[in-house]
């Protein structure tokens, strides 16, 4: 993934009303990138389900959302980066209903599946980062100004 990146946001993620300004952050950025309403809710969805992962099992860390541009157009990049314990098995994780949290378990899977590209890195040495990438459709309802 060879993305030229053009803007970009860091946001810290410490506490729960980060989570809401990555959920901003990332729709703003897809609107002015060109992105439908039905691509911005799936992209926004996915980067608020990895900022709570980030803040509840990474203990915090942040989000960095980049404009980029490749053979597809334009598009956005989200990175999640954490300093936490790590995945141990990562094909594990990203399996429905597998949760260290008690909850549904699809909050790594059901983000993969809603974005065009995704990369996990992480180990049971710890750190993790996952990166989701989503090309703007240009012709989608509701796209924004280029």
């Amino acid at each position: 993934m060879n993305h030229a990146a053009q803007e970009s946001i860091r946001v810290p993620i410490r506490k729960d009303t980060d989570l809401t300004v990555v959920r901003q952050q990332v729709r703003a950025l897809a609107q002015r990138t060109g992105f439908g309403l039905v691509q911005q809710t799936k992209l926004v969805t996915a980067a608020s389900e990895l900022a709570r992962n980030t803040l509840l099992h990474g203990g915090g860390g942040a989000a960095e959302i980049r404009v980029v541009h490749g053979q597809a157009g334009a598009g956005l990049s989200v990175s999640f980066v954490d300093s936490g314990p790590g995945i141990p098995d990562v094909d594990l994780a990203l399996s429905d209903g597998y949760s260290t949290a008690g909850g549904l378990g699809m909050g790594l899977s059901g983000s993969k599946r809603l974005v065009q590209e995704f990369e996990i890195e992480s180990g049971p040495d710890g750190g993790t980062r996952v990166t989701v990438t989503s090309w703007a459709d240009p012709y989608s309802v509701g796209h924004g100004v280029r």
